[in-house]
């Protein structure tokens, strides 16, 4: 089996992270079949998801994205790709969400 652990910080605080990893969830659902459970707390939130060969877990504060992963063997062959595709579409929905809302323009 090989494992995948990605930390991102982020300065977010956690309503908006929240938003991100439901985000997060539905992409993993529709892009990956994956199925996703979301449980929220009063400090972190937890998005477990599963689908043949995989499974893990992305944990979400008001400060950090903490995601583990474990792949079954035949999966494991590909780790690295799995882990790049994991990572950049993390990477887009922090930065998409770290964006400071626009003004609308008066007409």
């Amino acid at each position: 089996m090989a494992d995948i652990r990605i930390e991102r910080d982020h300065e977010l605080g956690l309503k908006a992270a929240r938003k991100l990893a439901w985000k997060w969830a539905e992409q993993a659902e529709a892009e990956f079949d994956m199925s996703c459970t979301y449980e929220e707390g009063d400090e972190a939130d937890e998005v477990q998801f599963t689908r043949s060969g995989v499974s893990g877990c992305l944990r979400v504060t008001g400060n950090r994205f903490e995601l583990d992963a474990k792949l079954g063997f035949l999966l494991g062959a590909f780790k690295d790709r799995i882990e790049s595709e994991i990572v950049k579409n993390l990477d887009e929905l922090l930065a998409a969400g770290s964006k400071p809302a626009g003004r609308k323009k008066k007409g």
